[in-house]
């Protein structure tokens, strides 16, 4: 037993952290023999990191094992190891890692990132992260469609890659209740439900949509607050509060097996903030920092604004600047449903003027009182008035909020602007301010909607012309701040049409703390392998724009938008023509009906010259003894087009009907 005590103990192994509190041994060569006892390991410090603290007695170690002898103390000093020959070979050189992260022989740990929207774009915004075959979900939003869209109300994510794996996704995290976050849940809870995490505010804002759906009932909601971490599989999703156009806004540290990926969200920084909401938990992000960030995936809508984003107490002082103007003319204030502090802001003054205040359009009325039922919206009943009694009160004594700051066609102020709204007919007595700024690509449908309401004898405040609205994203000096703070080993930029995405990655490079390789812009459908050794892609999964017209969700392609383009142009003509099936001679016809090419009875000679291109065009396929009646179709429409295009210039859509009888 004493012999045994004097033997030297097993050098401790050295360790790497797993991301769930396990620890791997490493391979090392010259281990002690497995005969030796062990001994209690030298402790480390709390974190896992610096070196081992010294036994409290200690003594040289014995040159050679075999002439160990034990020292007085009966204990032994720390291993010492032999310096590298200068000619010794060289092993492979690691990739680079932060200064404080430690160097091990065995591949790191990997996550996947996959972007299925948000890229390149402004909404329609999702992202997969999958480490060790668990999944999760980062926000579910839309995207509003273009003028180049015809009749489609909605562009939303496509979900097959999100279906093809939903057995292996754990939960959705949603970081606010804007539409571009929230507004494709509908469709993907109808085949999927998944859990979802996220605020008070934000589950509010959800179910009201989702009540349109007749899917509130069935969805599955967990409240999440700041600093309240979830563990779903091997992930560790902690909240953290940010700044933002509404309220319940989070950022989401998102710890795994491979490190620590942060995704702001929507975010700036205001040190001002309305209602007493709180700044930006930065200790919280540095925090992280200090320990070691593997990404940052950050928004980039303002990355092309120097500077600071203005606080939201300047829009406070610039509407009541407006309210003093407006006099004795009533109010009417255009902004987003779901800007809660924007409504709270206008209440409040609308008190201190002494008016009522009414609020109109569907997901206003919605949104207004469930703010109120959680107490985000603070008004007495004897304020808010329904928007019928509106002309009940003088003009100097209502102040009526709407929603239409977009110009959207069925909102309640493009009503207004084209005299069709039910309660509310503007005229000059109304002082109308649009809070909002054009979401890109709405400017022309804004610009119709102011234009209909002076038309109408209206005073219009609008865009630029006060201080009505201020964004609620970062610009670039808060973006330097956020980067500064998570100090990642990558750094994706997100969020944003590719020029905003080129800049921030721009801004990233200049300060130095991210090498440009490790900077990556990446697209929607990239299957990203990220991890301590390296960042790489593995092909690309599913993605795109699924666009959702009435019912129809996914049924409007390409070629229909194709089709729609090409008659919104030139219009349609159709040709309708009976053949007798066995002989292949004309009964009747053919008749032509135009829609969206001529008017009729003002063109008889053109109508009367295709009619006869037609019949030459049947007459030289009976003749050929042609009865197939696809390429029959072929002939009357090549010949009719030809015709067409060499009196008018112009090709209008032609769809030839063969009735065979």
């Amino acid at each position: 037993m004493e012999e045994m005590n004097q033997k030297r103990p097993a050098a401790p192994k050295r360790t790497r952290q797993n991301g769930e509190g396990g620890r791997r041994p490493r391979n090392t060569a010259g281990n002690a023999p497995a005969a030796e006892t062990k001994t209690e390991k030298p402790r480390r410090p709390a974190g896992g990191r610096g070196p081992a603290k010294a036994p409290r007695q200690t003594r040289p170690a014995a040159p050679k094992a075999a002439d160990r002898q034990p020292p007085a103390g009966g204990r032994r000093a720390p291993r010492q190891t032999q310096p590298r020959l200068p000619g010794a070979p060289q092993p492979p050189r690691l990739p680079r890692r932060r200064q404080n992260a430690a160097l091990y022989e065995d591949p790191a740990i990997p996550m996947h990132i996959c972007p299925l929207g948000g890229l390149g774009e402004v909404g329609k915004n999702i992202t997969l992260y999958e480490c060790q075959g668990d999944m999760i979900l980062v926000d579910c939003g839309l995207v509003f469609p273009d003028e180049e869209m015809f009749g489609v109300d909605l562009v939303i994510p496509d979900f097959t890659y999100v279906l093809e794996n939903k057995d292996r996704i754990k939960g959705l995290f949603i970081t606010h209740g804007h539409e571009d976050h929230i507004g494709a849940l509908p469709y993907l809870l109808k085949k999927f439900n998944v859990p979802i995490y996220t605020a008070k505010l934000t589950i509010g804002l959800i179910k009201n949509k989702l009540e349109e759906h007749g899917l509130a009932s069935s969805a599955i909601f967990h409240e999440i607050r700041p600093r309240q971490k979830v563990k779903l599989g091997c992930f560790t999703v902690e909240p953290i509060h940010v700044n933002h156009s509404i309220p319940d806004a989070l950022a989401f540290a998102i710890e795994c097996p491979a490190g620590v990926v942060i995704h702001t969200g929507d975010f700036k920084i205001d040190y001002t903030p309305l209602s007493g909401d709180a700044v930006t938990d930065l200790s919280t992000i540095a925090e992280y920092g200090r320990r070691g960030v593997l990404a940052l995936l950050a928004d980039s809508t303002n990355a092309e604004r120097p500077g600071f984003t203005a606080t939201e107490q300047t829009v406070a002082e610039g509407v009541r600047r407006l309210f003093v103007r407006a006099q004795k003319r009533r109010i009417i204030v255009a902004t987003f449903a779901s800007n809660i502090y924007r409504i709270q802001q206008i209440i409040e003054l609308a008190m201190e003027s002494g008016r009522k205040v009414a609020v109109s359009g569907r997901s206003m009325v919605s949104n207004t009182e469930m703010a109120r039922e959680l107490g985000y919206i603070r008004v007495p009943d004897n304020v808010l008035i329904d928007v019928e009694e509106v002309n009940k009160y003088p003009p100097e004594k209502v102040v009526l909020i709407t929603t239409g700051s977009q110009g959207e066609p069925l909102s309640a102020l493009s009503r207004m602007a084209q005299a069709s709204h039910r309660n509310v007919k503007v005229g000059p007595s109304d002082f109308i301010i649009i809070s909002a700024r054009p979401i890109p690509g709405n400017e022309k449908t804004v610009t119709k909607v102011v234009n209909g309401l002076l038309s109408l004898g209206a005073e219009v405040i609008y865009e630029n012309m006060y201080d009505t609205h201020v964004s609620g994203h970062a610009c670039q000096e808060e973006q330097k701040l956020m980067l500064t703070l998570a100090h990642p080993q990558y750094f994706l930029p997100v969020h944003g049409e590719f020029k905003q995405l080129k800049r921030h990655a721009e801004t990233a490079e200049h300060l130095g703390y991210i090498p440009r390789q490790n900077i990556y812009i990446a697209e929607n459908g990239q299957n990203i392998r990220l991890s301590q050794d390296g960042l790489t892609l593995e092909g690309t999964v599913p993605s795109g724009a699924v666009m959702v017209d009435g019912y129809g969700v996914g049924d409007v392609g390409n070629v229909v938008l194709r089709d729609r383009h090409h008659l919104s142009e030139d219009g349609i003509i159709v040709v309708t023509v009976a053949v007798d099936g066995r002989t292949g001679q004309v009964v009747s016809g053919p008749e032509l009906v135009s829609r969206g090419f001529v008017y009729v009875r003002e063109s008889e000679e053109l109508l009367g010259g295709a009619r006869t291109q037609v019949e030459m065009a049947l007459d030289r396929s009976l003749a050929e003894n042609v009865h197939d009646w696809a390429g029959v179709k072929a002939r009357v429409r090549e010949a009719l087009s030809n015709y067409i295009y060499r009196r008018t210039k112009r090709s209008p859509m032609i769809l030839p009907i063969l009735l065979e009888v």
